[in-house]
């Protein structure tokens, strides 16, 4: 009876194993994503000279604003 059971449940186990081909090599899912990231990689070193265009400039201190900025420590005029 115990035989029977394992042979049942090993045929089972078998007939219901199956693999799908991917639709391409697998070698092509790492070269997209290479060149998705070196893609974004080129973007962000591209962009990288925006934030040096103007010189920066000191925040004035606003009574109106909701949530104001607290790191002056006192040291603007109110």
């Amino acid at each position: 009876m115990l035989t029977q059971i394992l042979n049942v449940a090993v045929v089972a186990g078998e007939t219901a194993e199956h693999h799908n081909e991917l639709p391409m090599p697998a070698i092509a899912y790492g070269a997209i994503i290479m060149g998705l990231l070196l893609l974004l990689m080129f973007v962000t070193i591209a962009f990288t000279s925006l934030g040096h265009r103007h010189e920066a400039v000191q925040e004035h201190a606003d009574p109106h604003r909701q949530h104001p900025n607290k790191h002056d420590h006192g040291e603007s005029a109110h």
